[in-house]
């Protein structure tokens, strides 16, 4: 599996982990979604899952060659190490993109998910009455989500350690946004805002040779959450690959048909028209985070009126289901060549 790719694949699976890493950072988006629809889905499953008791005997006798073949190595390093530098580079152009011209990238977005319904339907061969209802859930489930009011802040290390495994559902799951869900949780700030701060600092302090922060609870407490967070995106991660891959090889079309579900239910979350609510505090002021920046609450949804920059927005949908459809036009073709 791993031999076979060609050094434009590489490439292109790096781009493909930029794509994701992007994609999961953003509150409504999926991950997943990428996956889905670039054609590696089934594969970025399979290769999870194979973080397994084997895994771990090969990993601890020393056998590393042996670890990296038998994981898909290749594959996962490189996709991996798109998202890792997608958090420092192109998620970040994402953010000023979304202060900046926020309707236009939610469009895009929004025409991906679009298009990645279409491109998933369209081969989908194994309707009956269980897949369509197993459709149906998964469109409500979708839906439902989008419509859920945020809990309150809670830093509590097995809670902590919980939103870790639901996080990277949005990696696992297309049409679940780890992050949407981390707001609905209500630790979307603490977790991806304030502990990421603290980490940030803590290396710029050891860099600097300034080890005061050992002394400073608030940053050893947010160390801690980090580190418990990062343990529970990992076990959710091997436990969520090991039952997609459990599920889709004995339940293929159910499984199929549900997340397909998930993906037009989770239109709702990217809706390009809508206004972000904030959290305030009682006398009517905003909240404010670690950086001083206002903290989302969720959003309210409208009908645009018909203008020019409705029309341009359409535009930028449809520029977004030119990416799927172009992306999907790459994986057959790499698929007819080897």
């Amino acid at each position: 599996m791993q031999s076979t790719r060609t050094l434009t694949d590489k490439i292109f699976l790096f781009l493909k982990g930029l794509g994701m890493g992007a994609a999961n950072k953003v509150p409504g988006v999926s991950g997943g979604v990428v996956a889905f629809v670039a054609g590696f889905y089934e594969e970025f499953i399979y290769s999870l899952q194979k973080f397994n008791g084997k895994a771990f005997k090969l990993l601890i006798n020393g056998r590393f060659k042996s670890f990296y073949r038998y994981t898909n190595g290749r594959f996962i390093s490189l996709l991996f190490l798109g998202m890792i530098v997608s958090y420092f580079s192109v998620s970040k152009l994402l953010d000023y993109l979304i202060v900046h011209y926020e309707l236009y990238v939610w469009s895009v977005f929004f025409g991906m998910i679009v298009g990645s319904i279409y491109y998933i339907s369209k081969d989908f061969e194994g309707w009956c009455t269980k897949t369509f209802v197993s459709l149906l859930i998964g469109i409500i489930i979708g839906i439902g989500i989008s419509f859920l009011d945020p809990a309150k802040e809670n830093d509590n290390l097995f809670f902590v350690f919980f939103c870790g495994m639901i996080s990277v559902s949005g990696m696992t799951l297309p049409g679940f946004s780890g992050s949407f869900i981390m707001i609905l949780l209500g630790n979307y700030v603490l977790l991806l805002v304030d502990s990421v701060n603290a980490l940030y600092d803590t290396v710029f302090d050891i860099v600097s040779g300034d080890f005061a922060f050992i002394n400073n609870t608030y940053r050893i407490r947010m160390l801690k959450v980090l580190g418990v967070f990062t343990f529970g995106s990992v076990v959710g991660l091997v436990t969520f690959s090991h039952i997609l891959n459990y599920v889709l090889k004995r339940f293929r079309n159910i499984t199929l048909s549900l997340l397909m579900g998930f993906i037009i239910g989770s239109l709702g979350v990217v809706w390009p028209w809508k206004q972000t609510i904030f959290k305030t505090d009682v006398d009517g002021s905003y909240q404010l985070d670690s950086r001083g920046e206002k903290i989302i609450e969720n959003y309210e949804r409208f009908l645009p009126e018909l203008d020019s920059e409705t029309y341009i927005a359409i535009g930028f949908i449809v520029v977004g289901i030119l990416i799927v459809l172009g992306l999907e036009w790459y994986g057959q073709k790499t698929r007819k060549v080897k």
